[in-house]
């Protein structure tokens, strides 16, 4: 069992890194091995829209023509069997490298084999997927990063288990859950089949 996390922190004392520590702590105590990356460590530039419709590659190919970081760092997605997004809250928001990476990702997931078409967000079947979203100063803004990530994982075609939102003034009573959910984690969970509504009478 391989997990991948993803931090969009570029600093790795602060309150999201321990978040994403108590994590790996779980997983570790669930026998699963982890990674994980800080995004503004790494080479990412925004996406380019390259053709005139505002697309490129990604649609044509299934991948991006900017040479940096994305590539491996998509190839470490692609081999996960778990994933962790560990965001820092800034104007209730993605922070920028988290929301640079996963803009561009979402873009060339669409032409991958049994992928579903754009607009199509299956509940289940994608690599099970965690978010963290954590805020300091006033505490606000988690409910409002958390679902901004939530819909762009679900975009990228993962399979969104658990949106965790944590706040300063919580962060101590969090972190023994962030460690369960880490355990838990290891386990492989998914949301379960998709939702298909009853047939009409």
């Amino acid at each position: 069992m391989q997990a991948f996390i993803i931090s969009g922190s570029r600093n790795r004392e602060g309150q999201t890194a321990k978040a994403i520590e108590a994590v790996r702590k779980g997983l570790t105590a669930g026998k699963a091995k982890s990674e994980a990356v800080f995004l503004p460590e790494l080479k990412l530039e925004r996406c380019r829209q390259c053709d005139p419709d505002g697309w490129g590659l990604c649609r044509k190919e299934g991948r991006c023509i900017i040479e940096d970081d994305f590539a491996s760092l998509v190839e470490k997605v692609k081999a996960a069997d778990v994933l962790v997004f560990g965001n820092p809250v800034y104007f209730g928001d993605l922070s920028e490298s988290m929301r640079c990476f996963l803009e561009r990702y979402r873009r060339t997931r669409f032409m991958r084999p049994g992928t579903p078409p754009p607009g199509a967000f299956p509940s289940s079947g994608g690599t099970p997927a965690i978010g963290i979203c954590y805020a300091g100063g006033s505490g606000n803004g988690t409910v409002s990063c958390a679902a901004s990530l939530e819909r762009i994982l679900q975009t990228c075609g993962f399979d969104v288990v658990d949106m965790i939102q944590v706040r300063r003034q919580n962060f101590e009573v969090k972190l023994p859950m962030l460690e369960m959910t880490g355990k838990w984690l290891a386990g492989k969970p998914t949301s379960g089949p998709p939702f298909r509504p009853a047939p009409p009478r």
